[in-house]
């Protein structure tokens, strides 16, 4: 019998790359919806199932899931602060992820922002398409010589630090163990307050925990430089978006870049272009004319999503097998 596997919230341009590395292993259904309480009824009698990385996995969708007979979850993300872990192991549920893939496709894009924002990129476009060529507003600044703090120095982050280095940028790096290759190109390791402080560019590549939700707070938006650059594209929760408003009226930061944004569940992924947005803090942030906005887009190339699909197909054939690999958050019970 051929086993139907139903994959939630798949993009457009994501979905020939699933069904061609599922053709062979079994029926996939590709659906653009995102698994919630409101959709996970659909799971009914899908003993597998897969979802991206904004769909609700709390408790009570496990539990119509468990409900329904599906037995595991392949997530498409390596972040799954989106799961309730203790829930899925109560009601039997094998969670797995992609714990890794392209670094280079989130260094870049986080390169992709500062670079928009340090050269008023959008502006400018903006400007010409109305045939307006003036450069009044567009200067930037250089930035070699200049420091990069990184925020995180796992694989990403080394990949973005070794952009910056190329620059030809002084390096300053905070984590919780140091990565030696990183040391070797330069970078030194200090404690967070002085990175903040001494940094014309902060970037984030740390996972969102309960211990680094709002790493970026108040007091540390104050520690940073009034001209600093900010840029976000790990995850939303890293940073208190109502201080970073706060300070952005009072006219800090030469510019802020984030692909994601705290409460980007139920906004990002979607068309909301016809809606009211009921979101009152991001109809704010998007008004500031140095902060761009992305909807979490920065893993979004085609290697990228190829070895995230790659990866969550080799997760549902050890479920199939038995077998338990690093990608496993909750084992098979």
């Amino acid at each position: 019998m051929v086993v139907e596997i139903l994959a939630f919230g798949v993009q457009a341009d994501e979905r020939p790359l699933i069904e061609r590395a599922f053709r062979g292993h079994g029926d996939i259904r590709c659906l653009d919806v995102f698994l919630n309480l409101d959709t996970a009824p659909i799971t009914a009698g899908h003993e597998i199932i897969s979802t991206s990385v904004n769909a609700d996995l709390g408790v009570g969708v496990l539990e119509i899931l468990a409900a329904g007979g599906t037995r595991m979850v392949a997530q498409r993300s390596t972040g799954f602060n989106n799961v309730d872990l203790a829930a899925a192991g109560r009601l039997g549920l094998t969670v797995a992820r992609v714990s890794s893939y392209s670094p280079y496709s989130v260094a870049e894009f986080a390169w992709a922002l500062t670079m928009a924002v340090n050269r008023r990129i959008v502006r400018a476009s903006t400007r010409t398409r109305d045939f307006d060529f003036r450069l009044d507003g567009l200067m930037g600044r250089d930035l070699h010589g200049r420091t990069a703090g990184v925020l995180g120095t796992g694989k990403i982050g080394e990949a973005f630090a070794r952009i910056a280095h190329g620059f030809g940028m002084r390096l300053l790096g905070w984590d919780v163990t140091e990565n030696p290759a990183l040391r070797d190109l330069g970078m030194t390791y200090v404690p967070k307050e002085r990175l903040l402080a001494e940094s014309d560019l902060v970037s984030l590549h740390v996972p969102l925990m309960p211990e680094t939700r709002h790493l970026i707070d108040a007091r540390a938006l104050k520690a940073m430089r009034d001209d600093a650059i900010l840029v976000n594209s790990s995850r939303g929760g890293l940073v208190d978006t109502a201080a970073l408003v706060g300070e952005l009226r009072a006219g800090r930061f030469t510019g802020v870049g984030l692909d994601v944004y705290e409460a980007e569940a139920g906004l990002f992924f979607l068309d909301k272009s016809l809606e009211p947005i009921a979101d009152d803090m991001l109809a704010r942030l998007v008004t500031f004319p140095n902060v761009l906005v992305t909807s979490h887009q920065a893993y979004y190339t085609e290697d990228a999503v190829t070895q995230i699909v790659g990866a969550t197909l080799e997760n549902v054939l050890d479920y199939r097998a038995g077998r338990r690999s690093e990608n496993v958050l909750v084992p098979r019970s």
